[in-house]
């Protein structure tokens, strides 16, 4: 049995934008639970907005993108054992409820306990030298393969959240998605979408992620200007457009897009998503999370033309698999996403570029131990 010290570093969460690093006692485990110190764990923007608008309540270690080291093994646990190297997911279903049989996990009762803790109210716990797995997250543990690295398993669970959405859409292949932001999830989904045989147009701010969606598979890429130079830019056609909807009834014939996927929290860009698919598809939103906000629709898009506003949350713990193969084999290679690893002392720095990304930015992860 590894030797485990009695108290460890973690970040704690004491209120709105105020983390401390503290000293607690290292979790103790059940029969059934894992111990796993950590070496990985993603900066995720569900984290961040907790963090800085002060949603819930304090104390809580937060920290969901988790990779590490199984230190300790309940008695009865099976099929897992110490040095095991492994990415963690948080949040598992029952399977038995009404929400479960209509597949809307993240609804379920159970789904909405997190299974991984540092300590305190369990919120993941990630931002720690140590968690606890309680039982009924333990289906959700994926062991890591020799070649591939702590940082590609911590990547599982935000992959797994853009793959959950790329299934809700319900597409075939061929059809033209249009990906509105490229940051680390928009990147994923231009990827995902792009795999699964989709003709993706992607549309950022910045040229240097839409280079990024044109390395990750874009077919077409829309350089959105600010409202001072408010000129756009197409690239990965022969034909010069003056708008993002003339270009899209080009590569449509007027037809429309068959699907948007709302990879910011722009109401404007989801109301012009509204009128850029055709009748009878879909606008999806992944960035739309913080609750009480209000914003316009127009409702006859969704009535008359039947098209579908759906909102996609959280992961599926089902897929994992699927996951697991598309980030092990490199098809989604995660690693050209992460531009910046931060020491556990300095998980508030890390929050705070993940909150506010520069040019060179990308994925933010802290790291502990060597990797």
């Amino acid at each position: 049995m590894m030797a485990i010290p009695e108290t460890m570093q973690a970040v704690v969460y004491r209120g709105a934008n105020d983390l401390r690093v503290e000293t607690l006692t290292v979790p103790k485990i059940g029969p059934r639970e894992l111990l796993v110190k950590v070496a990985v764990c993603g900066v995720c923007p569900t984290d961040i907005k907790k963090i800085q608008y002060g949603t819930l309540p304090p104390p809580r270690i937060f920290g969901h993108e988790t990779a590490g080291v199984i230190v300790r093994r309940g008695a009865r646990v099976r099929g897992f054992h110490e040095s095991e190297r492994v990415a963690l997911h948080h949040h598992v279903p029952c399977l038995k409820c009404h929400d479960c049989a209509h597949r809307a996990f993240a609804q379920c009762a159970q789904y909405k306990r997190t299974g991984i803790t540092a300590g305190f109210e369990p919120a993941g716990g990630g931002y720690a030298e140590y968690v606890r797995v309680m039982t009924w997250v333990l289906p959700g543990v994926v062991k890591i393969p020799r070649r591939n690295s702590f940082l590609e398993g911590a990547m599982l669970e935000p992959v797994n959240t853009v793959l959950k959405a790329v299934k809700r859409l319900a597409l075939l292949s061929g059809d033209t998605v249009l990906v509105a932001g490229q940051g680390p999830i928009g990147l994923m989904f231009t990827r995902l979408l792009t795999l699964q045989g989709m003709k993706v147009v992607a549309t950022d701010r910045l040229e240097s992620r839409l280079q990024l969606a044109r390395e990750f598979g874009a077919k077409w890429t829309w350089e959105v200007k600010s409202e001072r130079n408010p000129k756009s830019e197409l690239q990965g056609s022969r034909f010069k457009v003056s708008s993002l909807s003339e270009l899209t009834d080009r590569l449509t014939q007027g037809r429309g897009i068959d699907a948007a996927i709302i990879a910011v929290p722009s109401d404007e860009v989801v109301r012009e998503a509204q009128q850029l698919v055709r009748g009878g598809g879909n606008v999806l939103l992944f960035s739309h999370t913080r609750r009480g906000e209000q914003a316009y629709l127009d409702l006859a898009t969704i009535c008359a033309d039947e098209k579908d506003l759906i909102g996609s949350y959280s992961a599926d713990f089902t897929l994992q698999d699927e996951v697991a193969r598309l980030v092990f084999s490199r098809k989604l290679d995660e690693r050209r996403l992460i531009t910046h690893q931060f020491p556990l002392e300095q998980t508030a720095a890390a929050i705070e570029l993940a909150a506010q990304p520069t040019e060179s930015s990308m994925k933010v992860v802290v790291s502990q131990e060597a990797l």
